[in-house]
């Protein structure tokens, strides 16, 4: 799945066109590596993505097309929160 994709699906970021534009500032690593909004995502894989003053380090826990309100929060897992220093 496509990662704007799978940050709206989550509900991560509200907006799919917001979720894009996250990625193409360059806000978001998969695994460690810098993440393009087309880029795939799948289960297991590592998201660190900057919200403004902190970064968010999610574990993706499953993959779907669609997700009820109540069910998002189980397609990942947050790892930690730490402020981003600056």
């Amino acid at each position: 799945m496509r990662l704007d994709k799978f940050l709206k699906v989550s509900r991560l970021i509200k907006r799919r066109t917001l979720a894009k534009e996250v990625c193409d500032q360059g806000r978001i690593s998969i695994n460690g590596n810098q993440a393009k909004a087309g880029s795939d995502v799948k289960a297991g894989d590592e998201l660190v993505v900057r919200f403004g003053q902190k970064l968010v380090t999610v574990k993706i826990n499953e993959v779907r097309e669609t997700s009820r309100k109540d069910d998002a929060d189980n397609m990942y897992t947050i790892v930690k929160e730490e402020p981003v220093n600056g």
